[in-house]
């Protein structure tokens, strides 16, 4: 099992700014960043995992380290498929941290071996997330800031 991965798994429905510098900062801190496209229940989709792979792919080009991978079960399933041990997860604010915290515990339960990494969002990106952009675009609003 590589130390030198991570997994940053997510919806990214649609992709930010906040998960693209999260991606650009994990590649200088792991030999290899998969970005895992995960289904999300709670969520309605508004690309396609195909799509959103393709749209990841392309901002990411010029990195040679991130893999992006689409998977359709639990986080922990495809960090033991790809043999990763460490899951990257970004957090805004305290309620990010508390809730990505009961999450790493509840992952632990399952794969013990594993840890969490949290990075902090950027301080200019830590407003933004996928649920606005989503819902600001349904609307007609401009999201390229």
């Amino acid at each position: 099992m590589s130390k030198k991965a991570c997994l940053y798994p997510g919806s990214f429905d649609p992709v930010t700014k906040g998960h693209l510098d999260l991606i650009r900062r994990a590649c200088a801190l792991y030999d290899t960043v998969y970005v895992g496209i995960l289904y999300n229940p709670d969520k309605t989709g508004l690309f396609t995992p195909e799509e959103r792979k393709t749209l990841l792919e392309k901002e990411l080009e010029d990195l040679g380290n991130v893999k992006v991978v689409v998977w359709d079960g639990l986080t922990v399933d495809l960090m033991k498929k790809l043999r990763v041990k460490v899951a990257l997860r970004g957090v805004r604010n305290s309620a990010d941290v508390e809730s990505e915290t009961a999450m790493a515990w509840l992952n632990r339960t399952l794969y013990p071996e594993m840890e969490t990494v949290f990075l902090p969002a950027d301080a200019g990106l830590a407003h933004v997330s996928s649920s606005a952009v989503w819902q600001i675009a349904s609307f007609g609003g401009d999201v390229s800031a």
